[in-house]
């Protein structure tokens, strides 16, 4: 089942008079199921493409299609609800509510959703533990490690039971150790729970993770690889 298609998606930004190309003519097919790495080194265009597939951004050409959704023909509300009940986002600076608790991070998604209060408790409670977060759940953001915290946001990306997770650098702002558990346990939810991960990163260490590896350079698709052992990172 195919879960994103891009077909022959370009982007451009203004700056001033300066048209500055971002990604050029980008095809790209991702399934159901897939554990996906984009990488390259900044400036490449990672960022970029997450931000399209995620429908936080619209291509200058061509097209992204969504679980069968041609997203340029959506209006903005209707990319929103696209966004709500079909993608889950995990970003490198966490994005948690400081003032509320691991706990009423994770429920005020289900708040959203309208679930009545005795099902939002019992869904936030199995997705803590699921994380590995049993027992912090009263803790606030300033309260938790920046690993915990990690495990929150892909908590607050997994609750709404998301076709896609789009996880834009997800280990930048942790040490190796903890990036490495964090790496594990998205693969683990991949592995069990069959949701379908694309991950941008220019770390090597974490490269290896992804069953596919989808390398871009100055905005183009320089290489796609799919395996099943682990990738060999010295050709990136």
């Amino acid at each position: 089942m195919t879960i994103v298609e891009c077909r022959n998606v370009s982007k451009e930004y203004k700056l001033g008079k300066i048209i500055v190309p971002a990604l050029k003519d980008i095809n790209l097919t991702v399934t159901k199921g897939e554990f996906t790495a984009i990488v390259g080194p900044s400036g490449s265009g990672k960022t970029t493409l997450l931000n399209l597939i995620g429908c936080l951004d619209t291509p200058t050409e061509g097209e992204i299609i969504l679980n069968g959704i041609i997203v340029k023909n959506q209006k903005k509300d209707q990319l929103a609800d696209i966004r709500r009940e079909n993608i889950g986002f995990v970003f490198q600076t966490f994005n948690l509510i400081p003032v509320l608790t691991a706990f009423e991070n994770i429920e005020f998604v289900l708040t959203l959703k309208e679930y009545d209060k005795k099902k939002r408790q019992e869904l936030t409670l199995k997705m803590l533990e699921k994380v590995g977060l049993k027992g912090l759940e009263n803790r606030k953001p300033s309260e938790l490690s920046g690993g915990q915290q990690q495990r929150v946001a892909i908590a607050l990306a997994l609750i709404k039971s998301p076709t896609l997770v789009l996880a834009d650098e997800p280990t930048a702002n942790l040490d190796s150790k903890t990036g490495e558990s964090i790496m594990n346990l998205m693969r683990d939810l991949n592995e069990k729970e069959g949701v379908t991960f694309i991950f941008s990163t220019h770390d090597e260490k974490v490269m290896k993770f992804a069953r596919r590896i989808i390398k871009l350079h100055d905005g183009k698709i320089v290489d796609d690889i799919k395996n099943d052992q682990e990738y060999n990172c010295s050709v990136i």
